[in-house]
Formats: C-alpha cells, structure tokens, sequence
C-alpha cells in the first residue's frame, strides 16, 4: 500500500472524538476512496460504504432524500446489520456532490449524533454553488491531492530515516554529498515522469513499464476532460476546450493563458469565461497562479484574475503529453529538450499540495518571477524562481524584485538541478527536489462559523 500523509490526518480526526464530520475533497483518481476505506475498516467494526455516482446510475435511493429519517432508512435497505453505535459505525458518503442536498443534510446528521461520517466530493466548489444551505460549523475539510513527491520517495523504497536526514540537511541549508544528490536527482527525474497519481504510481512500482503507465495517465486525462464535459452542456466546448490548452499555453513564454484564444474571438475577456475556469479549479484538475504586480503581503489583497496560469494537477500526465514513451527527453537532461515548464508544473503541484495559495509576479518593465508565495513568519512575499537547466544563477527579474524595497523581501529561493546550496544576498540557491520541504502537506480548512 502506498503510504499518504493525509492518512494520518483522516485517522487522527476520526479518533479525536470530533463533533465536525470530515470531508475529503479532491480531484478524481487522487486515492480519496481508498485512503479512507482503508482508515474507515481499520478503525471502525462496522464500516458502511454508500457510492453515490454508482446511486445516480442504478436505484436512486438517495437522490430525493430531505430527512434525518429517510436517509437511514436507505442505509439500513443496504447495509442495516451494520448499523450499531456511533463508537463502532461509520458511515462513509463517497462522491457526494453527485447529491448535493446531502451536503446540506450532513448538518443534520452530525446535529443526530447517531453514527459517526465521512464523506468526500470531486467538485466542492460546484457543489457549494448548488446547495442552498451550506453546514457551516458542522464540517471539516481538508484537500486531497496526487502523491508528492515525498510520497513517491516512499515509494520507491526510502524510510522515515533517510526522509529526516534529508529533512535536516534542508532545515540546515546542507548540500547532499555528489552520490546522494545524483540519487536524489534520479528519483526526481523518474516522478517527473510518473507523477503521482496512485494507479500510475503502483504500475511503476510494479512493472517499471512506461507504457503502462502512460496509458494510465492517458485514461485519466481524458477522463477529466470527458468528466468537466458533462456537468454543464452549456458550457462543455468551453471547459474542454480551457482544459486541452494548459499543455500548450505552459510551453509558451509567458505560460498564462490567453482568452482570446479559447474561442478564437476578438473581444473576449476573462469575465466571459470566469465560471469555466472556477469549474476546472474546483475538480482539481487545474491549478491556478494568479498574477501580482504589488507584490507585498498578503498577497491575495493585490491579485489579479486576468492575468492567469492554469497547471495540470498532476505532472506526469504532462510529460506524458508533451513526450509520450520517449523517458530520455526527461531523464537523459538533453541540452535541445527544455524542461522549464514541466519542472515549474512540479512545483506548482509541491506548493499547493503543502497548503500554499500560489502567484506570480508580472511587470511588463521589469519582467516575472515563476511563483510568490505568503511567508506567515515574516510577514512578507517569498519569491520563488525554477530553473531547469544550467544557466541558474541568471534571473534578472528575480534580482530587481529582491532588491526594490518597497515590496519588504527577506528571502527568495532559486530551485534548480545543482547540488550546491548556497545563499547570495536574500536569494538561497537550492536543489528543486527540496520542494518537498516546502510546507506541512495537507491543506486543512474548518468550516467553523455560522453564516
């Protein structure tokens, strides 16, 4: 079994005697069901499994249910021998936002204090927008997303020891010896390739067969455009169409996304297309960077929409996109093959799956640096460059931001693939695979106040 952080999370909160039903969130394919099968049956005697996509497309039990009442009658049609104490019985709600009245009624249930719940949901953000009471108080959330990349070192054989002294040699801003950083580089390399979504994950484990498991992330990358497709006709070619442009707008210079292209009409602005991309955002499968051009903090105080850059969520589906079966373009680092954008999609995936809201800094005189991200220590923007090939210490932009002081910068950070550590100035210049030390990995929020 793979090991994921979040476990941790879920079996702490099912343990801790708390009145909040968890939810789990996240995009398909993340291993939401599995983790919380796992720490459901572990945990609980009596574990109640209820599907609801599966509910939709069979007897529909679920599907007008308004009622404390109604809804454990359903349960006990399906599952009643289990139904016992709320110490001993979960009752897990899989892909709830196929109903969303039920996310409204898990207020009501947590408020009935029979059973203990969980549930988890593909589009949160959709669904919020479809119910007409939303739980506040009743509910925790927390976000589910791919293995990172600490995940795939596990993986791939490493223990908690060798992951603390990495820890430590990166808390103490320590170079790797030449062996391990070589090590280090591979594995990184390898992710870039498989990414981190489960089933992937496990093929490569498995069978160490690229094929098989380009032909994972291929299923899962049409799945999502098909899966984005279907829950709003109207704007389906829209979605699509936003979706399947990612991998090409992060091989232009300036990576965002251009409006005017979606459909190819002169006029159009980011207002006409803001519910398609909100769509994407919500499901997880593309991940947002926003534009700042005051770049103080916090930084969301200054964002802007129209300036956008949307990455795939996963970045093996991307170097299955942009290379196929060919692993060389990726592990061999060939001096034609420019990697930029698929070492930026990894870290983009690092950053927001360790909890950070991510931007970037555009000015048109004095260029962009790749991420921004709030330091809560210091009160202040860190700006964070990534560099994939050899030229690292060459970042004009990122050298005007740190040294303009009205934006209050005490550190930047230079992510590339050498193996030295050192700092210049404010900036610390540090191997990319340390991104895995960039945060807490797991983004919680507790849905705490009434409204």
């Amino acid at each position: 079994m793979l090991f994921r952080k979040i476990a941790s999370v879920i079996e702490e909160h099912l343990q801790s005697g708390s009145e909040k039903i968890l939810l789990v969130d996240g995009a398909r394919q993340v291993g939401k069901t599995f983790i919380i099968r796992y720490a459901g049956r572990k945990l609980f005697e009596n574990f109640i499994e209820l599907n609801m996509v599966e509910d939709s497309v069979g007897d529909r039990l679920f599907a007008n249910i308004r009622t404390v009442e109604d809804f454990y009658l359903q349960v006990s049609m399906l599952a009643g021998d289990k139904m016992k104490e709320r110490e001993n019985t979960l009752i897990f709600i899989d892909e709830i936002q196929v109903y969303p009245h039920l996310l409204t009624l898990l207020k009501f249930l947590q408020q009935d204090h029979r059973f203990t719940y969980i549930a988890s949901d593909s589009l949160l953000g959709v669904t919020l927008s479809e119910t007409t009471s939303i739980p506040m108080g009743s509910i925790r959330k927390i976000r589910m997303f791919p293995l990172d990349f600490e995940e795939f070192l596990y993986a791939n054989g490493m223990n908690d020891l060798a992951i603390s002294v990495l820890r430590k040699k990166y808390e103490n801003l320590e170079s790797l010896d030449e062996a391990m950083h070589r090590k280090m580089m591979d594995l990184f390399r390898k992710y870039l390739l498989v990414g981190g979504m489960p089933d992937a994950v496990n093929a490569y484990i498995a069978e160490k067969n690229i094929r098989k498991v380009r032909e994972i992330q291929k299923e899962i990358h049409e799945y999502y455009a098909a899966d984005a497709s279907k829950y709003d006709e109207e704007r389906k070619l829209k979605i699509r169409r936003i979706y399947d442009m990612i991998p090409s707008n992060l091989e232009n210079k300036k990576k965002r996304v251009v409006v005017q292209h979606i459909e190819n009409k002169k006029g159009k602005t980011f207002a006409d297309y803001e519910d398609e991309f909100e769509y994407l955002i919500s499901a997880g499968i593309a991940l947002p960077v926003q534009a700042i051009s005051t770049p103080v903090f916090p930084l969301i105080e200054s964002s802007g929409k129209n300036l956008l850059k949307l990455y795939l969520n996963d970045v093996g589906i991307l170097t299955g996109i942009l290379y196929g079966n060919n692993i060389r373009a990726v592990l061999d680092d060939e001096t034609s093959i420019n990697l930029g954008s698929v070492y930026e999609c990894a870290v983009a995936c690092e950053l927001i799956a360790h909890g950070n809201k991510l931007f970037y800094y555009d000015n048109r005189s004095k260029g962009e640096v790749d991420y921004l991200v709030d330091d809560y220590e210091s009160l202040s923007a860190v700006p964070i460059e990534v560099k994939s090939g050899k030229d690292y210490t060459v970042h004009r932009a990122l050298n005007t931001f740190v040294k303009n002081e009205d934006y209050h910068v005490k550190k930047a950070f230079v992510l590339s693939n050498a193996r030295e550590i050192q700092t210049k100035g404010k900036i610390t210049y540090i191997p990319v695979y340390f991104i895995m030390f960039f945060g807490d990995g797991t983004e919680v929020t507790d849905w705490n106040r009434e409204e």
